[in-house]
């Protein structure tokens, strides 16, 4: 497809990739390649013929286990990104958050749906779950919602939880420490009302006290309010506000741009508007932020995703104003970037950045073989006018190399971390060798075609491969890539619409299913990490890792529970050093970023391969003190650790 005619892109994207086969009677309507399961088992057939590649482990796999899980939360979706679709906004979906909200040292699951009720889930252990929505009083069932974060804002020792939605008020639930919320959203200062994304909980002033930085996505929606359709909603049916028809040239608009915000904690659950007071108005197209400290001052700066144009870095003056210095630290950024994560790929002690771009795979139809490769063919697509990248863009995926002295190189092919239609990224060690492997969430349901998610095992530092399908995660469970989307009555109220032309009577559409966001943690606590995803349309997967089952008593490794005095207590901004008795070193940030939009707070599991025994642990706590522990460290225990208060 050729799309030179930006009044038409809202159109051309609907068109961009499928067709119907409808029939008269009870007819169905697929996205193209919805069936041909001759491009899945090439797909498995290539990645099975990597393995030799591998110098890490890879035997061992996933097993989706929802249907015994007790998660049995469906996520719903408005009109628009349904009957009605149209290229906008609410068809990136929503977020995923996991915390232990009751002490029992397990963690739990809170999951946001688009339309209807989220769902927070009690963690029994083994693997099971029960559902605790109503009883804890976070359900929302009339919001719009994106996402949630939680965070101890109040430094009581239990997480509290934020949840954001499309222009209705947000909602900051105050842990009460029974497994029951409180709503103090009013009193807050936070309950703010436009197209909120999603919420950086951190600590930017350093004085102990968690603050907020709130990303907004500009003017996707009309005031046009409908009523959400659809099986799930008999009885009391959200509402939700149209989207424009060209959302997805918004930023073209300057009279649609909005300003994402930052919010200081004050102290007592209430937070101020300090956004221009800090200088820090960025006003991208922005669903995502990710907290860092690349210039190593303790001061912990802000790297804002643009999805729509150049991603913004701003850099933190010692807690009172922040400044862009976009341009000089990395000239060139994804164009349509959707998730960002800051680890250390390659175990050399200096902090990594690496960024999905999801919206410049929308700019052409592509096959399989070209999945692998950067969109390129944007720019002959899409005119000059539209994108506004001035040479700057990357059409894909980045992952940046820190050289240690300020200085970054984008090394993403290289180390073959391209893949399709992506939106959050995981990091964490699935196979426990003290290598971060990569989990990044894809597709996009109807009205396109399937894309599976992508799991990335860390080769050592040196690439990463891929490995869903030897792991597991890919193909679905019962082969599952789509389900039934929607329903139209073509010899009724529905005659008009797209798909009834030469139909009579009702039609069934179907719609490919597809991830937007993951968790990773050890959710049985036998010693290995498990995924956890947030579907759109659909239910969750829960995977369970059988690596503790394949290894044994081999497995080695390492949870770490951080409690801040002087800085937050839950430790966010702090850096972890483990060094092992053979001399390996890794380095983790606990920033509580896992998954697009979300923010978890859990403890940091640290995979230890062959080694033998824990040296030291190193902390340094944002407030810049540091402990240190070298003695007699427990291996496959939970550490507890404490910032000094003296």
């Amino acid at each position: 497809m050729r799309c030179a005619s930006l009044p038409r892109l809202a159109l051309a994207l609907t068109l961009l990739q499928f067709h119907s086969i409808a029939a008269a009677g009870d007819a169905l309507f697929f996205p193209a390649d919805l069936n041909e399961t001759t491009t899945f088992d090439a797909r498995r057939s290539a990645q099975l013929a990597t393995r030799g590649a591998f110098d890490v482990d890879y035997n061992f796999s996933f097993t989706d286990i929802q249907p015994v899980s007790g998660i049995t939360f469906v996520h719903q979706f408005v009109d628009d990104a349904g009957r009605t679709y149209k290229a906008a906004h609410y068809d990136h979906g929503t977020g995923i958050a996991i915390a232990d909200i009751d002490g029992d040292e397990r963690l739990d699951v809170y999951l946001v749906s688009q339309a209807g009720a989220n769902g927070l889930y009690r963690n029994l252990g083994e693997g099971r779950f029960e559902d605790i929505t109503e009883t804890a009083g976070v359900g929302l069932t009339q919001e719009i919602g994106v996402t949630a974060s939680f965070a101890d804002i109040d430094n009581d020792g239990d997480p509290d939880l934020y949840v954001t939605n499309v222009r209705s008020p947000n909602r900051l639930f105050e842990n009460l420490g029974n497994g029951k919320f409180k709503d103090i959203s009013n009193q807050s200062g936070i309950a703010y009302r436009e197209h909120s994304s999603a919420a950086i909980f951190f600590d930017y002033d350093r004085d102990g006290l968690l603050d907020l930085f709130l990303t907004v996505v500009g003017e996707y929606t009309t005031n046009d309010v409908r009523t959400v359709s659809g099986n799930g909603f008999r009885d009391d049916p959200p509402q939700f506000y149209a989207a424009h028809a060209d959302a997805f040239a918004g930023h073209l608009k300057p009279e649609r741009s909005r300003t994402s915000r930052l919010f200081r904690n004050k102290g007592g659950n209430t937070f101020e508007d300090v956004t221009k007071a800090t200088g820090l108005s960025d006003d991208s197209w922005s669903g995502a932020a990710t907290p860092t400290d690349f210039n190593k001052d303790g001061w912990p700066d802000l790297y804002v995703l643009n999805m729509q144009g150049h991603d913004q870095y701003w850099v933190n003056d010692e807690g009172k104003r922040f400044t862009n210095q976009s341009e000089t630290f990395l000239p060139q950024t994804p164009w349509g970037s959707m998730g960002g994560k800051v680890f250390d790929y390659n175990n050399d002690g200096h902090m990594d950045l690496l960024l999905t771009d999801m919206h410049s795979d929308m700019s052409e139809r592509i096959g399989v073989e070209r999945e692998k490769l950067k969109a390129d063919w944007i720019t002959t697509n899409w005119a000059p006018s539209f994108l506004r990248s001035g040479g700057r863009s990357i059409y894909g995926n980045a992952l940046y190399r820190n050289d240690g002295n300020g200085a970054f190189e984008e090394v993403s092919d290289a180390a073959n971390v391209e893949n399709y239609w992506p939106w959050g990224l995981s990091v964490a060690d699935l196979n426990a060798d003290g290598w971060q492997d990569v989990v990044i969430t894809a597709s996009m349901n109807y009205p396109f075609r399937y894309s599976p998610n992508t799991v990335l095992l860390n080769n050592r530092g040196e690439t990463f491969l891929d490995a869903a399908y030897l792991l597991g995660v890919e193909p679905r469970r019962d082969g599952r890539r789509a389900k039934a989307w929607f329903s139209l009555d073509c010899s009724g109220p529905d005659a008009r619409h797209g798909h009834c032309k030469d139909v009579e009577g009702p039609l069934t559409v179907h719609g490919a299913l597809g991830s937007r966001a993951s968790a990773v943690f050890d959710l049985d606590a036998d010693g290995d990490l498990d995924i956890v995803t947030s579907e759109f349309g659909d239910v969750s997967q829960v995977l369970l890792s059988n690596l503790a089952d394949k290894r044994g008593n081999a497995l080695k490794y390492i949870n770490i529970h951080l409690e801040g005095s002087a800085s937050n207590r839950d430790g966010l901004g702090a850096v972890v050093h483990v060094t092992t008795a053979d001399a390996r070193t890794f380095v983790q940030v606990n920033d509580g970023q896992s998954g697009y939009l979300s923010q978890s707070s859990m403890p940091l599991y640290f995979g230890l391969g062959a080694s033998s025994a824990v040296k030291e642990i190193r902390v340094q706590w944002p407030s810049g003190r540091t402990t240190v522990l070298n003695d007699n460290i427990p291996l496959n225990a939970r550490i507890e650790i404490v910032e000094p208060r003296g």
